[in-house]
């Protein structure tokens, strides 16, 4: 896609009113309206806008259509999911990286996530090397309080034996960050020979925060020439008395990149994010400018807070 002058947007259609602009009803939707470039060589050249909600005549209820087919049973699904963020250490030792196939069973309360391959990292191309740390997103059904984990490799490929330093899980839907120390090889021909270990939480390592809540946010990209893009799209929240979001990139990765905010489409989201309040005063949103097709223009995006059933 190549970027061309800026053209006038098509206009949009009126939407029915549910309260008002500052509504907390968890049925009705903020609607931010941008119909501008997020473009270095279009318009002003920013590719960072702060948008505020329209008046109360572009909020509208959720039961309503928006004129515009969305895949939605994957996103509820999503929605009643808990997303974990695994970190794993592996250890500063000689020969402590493996090549093997790494697997986790995360164990909670209620329930347990069945085993997970921990396939891509988010840090390292090449993943459990010496010294690193690498990082990956599992999803799963509520499975309740943390209580220990499960992991191992197959001792698959050349070097197979591996030194586990420690495993990090940070679930913000349940407010808490746990530490799981190991310290101890995976290693059929080191310490016990064991090649999966059953590990709990260090209690005084753990962090408790605030949890996180879902937020469905939904981005149209407009109608016009070179409108799509494949750069990293973030976005941040702001609520009442100051209060914010960190900034989160909507694609996990840079297929979903490549595959989102394409000419004339409409991209939903369910984000885990720190709870602003039910008034959203306005939104940051933005790309990093990378890619060869990293000009956007955005037609405008709508946020609805959730209640943790996926309502």
């Amino acid at each position: 896609r190549l970027l061309t002058s800026r053209r006038t947007p098509r206009e949009q259609p009126p939407v029915k009113s549910c309260v008002s602009a500052g509504c907390c009803c968890h049925s009705c939707r903020y609607y931010f309206p941008c119909q501008r470039w997020l473009a270095v060589e279009e318009d002003d050249g920013q590719i960072v806008r702060e948008l505020v909600p329209v008046d109360e005549a572009f909020v509208k209820k959720d039961s309503e259509n928006d004129g515009q087919s969305l895949a939605t049973l994957g996103l509820e699904q999503k929605a009643k999911s808990t997303t974990y963020t695994v970190k794993v250490k592996t250890g500063d030792k000689k020969n402590a990286g493996t090549d093997a196939n790494v697997f986790i069973t995360l164990y909670g309360s209620k329930d347990d996530t069945g085993i997970v391959s921990l396939k891509a990292s988010k840090i390292n191309k090449n993943k459990f090397e010496r010294g690193k740390v690498d990082e990956f997103t599992v999803e799963s059904v509520d499975i309740g309080d943390l209580k220990k984990i499960k992991i191992g490799h197959d001792n698959k490929g050349n070097s197979t034996g591996w030194f586990l330093e420690w495993v990090e899980i940070d679930a913000p839907s349940l407010g808490q960050c746990l530490k799981f120390p190991c310290g101890r090889w995976l290693d059929k021909s080191e310490d016990d020979g064991a090649i999966e270990r059953i590990i709990f939480p260090a209690e005084l390592q753990t962090t408790e925060y605030t949890p996180f809540v879902p937020y469905e946010i939904t981005v149209y990209t407009s109608d016009i020439f070179g409108a799509g893009t494949d750069a990293d799209v973030f976005i941040v929240l702001y609520g009442t008395d100051g209060i914010c979001t960190q900034q989160k990139s909507l694609c996990l990765n840079k297929r979903e990149q490549r595959m989102y905010f394409e000419r004339n489409s409409v991209n939903q989201f369910i984000v885990e994010l720190e709870d602003v309040g039910d008034i959203i005063e306005k939104i940051r949103i933005g790309h990093n400018g990378e890619g060869l097709n990293s000009g956007w223009h955005l037609d405008r995006v709508a946020i609805r807070r959730l209640l943790p059933n996926g309502k």
